[in-house]
């Protein structure tokens, strides 16, 4: 699956809000997966950068310097996703989910960032993801 090039809202769940600030001339669409950088700036995700979130709407700093703009994550709730390697009810309930980048979620550990567990399989690679970037973090160090 590519990295987003527009919105995509995601289907979430009660969950916990905080805003992060962005790095320098980038965007952070709505929907997407959002990492931390080495500096400590919100970024689409990277393979590797700590999870902060979902990106509860858009936030533009193109062309700003870093921390311009802040960007409102849901740092805990149940996303519904589509999963690299998800393909069956019996063997995906709690598997460890990982992402790629901004939009590509996989049951892959490698250099992917671990976001949360399969908390349903609803078909194909699609599965209700329940996430927690707190918990994700100490999980990973």
């Amino acid at each position: 699956m590519a990295t987003l090039t527009a919105d995509a809202p995601r289907n979430l769940m009660l969950g916990d809000i905080q805003e992060y600030p962005v790095i320098a001339d980038d965007k952070i669409f709505a929907g997407a997966a959002v990492g931390e950088n080495a500096a400590g700036y919100a970024r689409p995700l990277q393979a590797g950068d700590p999870f902060l979130g979902f990106a509860e709407v858009a936030a533009d700093n193109t062309g700003g310097s870093a921390g311009d703009v802040r960007v409102r994550v849901w740092r805990r709730g149940t996303a519904r996703l589509t999963v690299a390697g998800a393909t069956a009810i019996t063997a995906n309930d709690g598997a460890k989910v990982y992402a790629a980048d901004d939009n590509a979620f996989t049951l892959t550990a490698s250099t992917n960032t671990l976001i949360g567990v399969v908390s349903r399989w609803d078909g194909s690679t699609d599965c209700l993801v329940d996430f927690d970037a707190v918990t994700a973090a100490l999980i990973a160090s």
